[in-house]
């Protein structure tokens, strides 16, 4: 009889198939490590940045007259006027609202299902109370 040796080059493109145990412990590994963040502190999203760029090639012609815009006092009342519009604030929603990790189908379903059916539980459980004390008062009343 002959015996087959698995040798590295079959053992290589043979992964074992993870556990559903392993799979869980990898996820919450995974998500237990801090996420690494792109350094955009000063940076502006992508359609920020398009649209800045159209802007600049439109009035690439006429820059003459932008020259006095970009003097120190001219900067200071653009940057008190972004405050005052709160693109601060619109800037770094938009950087936590990208951050956000969404649910996947078929966890979106378990959770839409499981607020319906407390939803109906609680408002029978509503139904049932209003009910009651609408035969309480009526008997202690009348």
């Amino acid at each position: 009889m002959e015996k087959t040796v698995a040798t590295k080059k079959t053992a290589a493109k043979y992964k074992k198939p993870q556990s559903f145990r392993e799979q869980t412990e990898q996820k919450r590994k995974k998500a237990s490590e801090p996420r690494r963040l792109r350094k955009t502190a000063n940076t502006a999203s992508k359609p920020v940045k398009a649209a800045r760029s159209g802007i600049k090639k439109a009035f690439s012609p006429l820059s003459f007259i932008l020259k006095p815009l970009q003097t120190a006092p001219m900067r200071k009342v653009g940057r008190i006027l972004s405050k005052i519009l709160l693109l601060g604030y619109l800037r770094a929603s938009w950087q936590e609202l990208r951050q956000v990790t969404w649910p996947n189908r078929r966890e979106t379903i378990k959770l839409t299902t499981a607020v319906v059916v407390f939803a109906l539980i609680f408002g029978l459980f509503i139904t049932v109370i209003d009910y009651g004390l609408d035969k309480l008062f009526r008997f202690i009343i009348l």
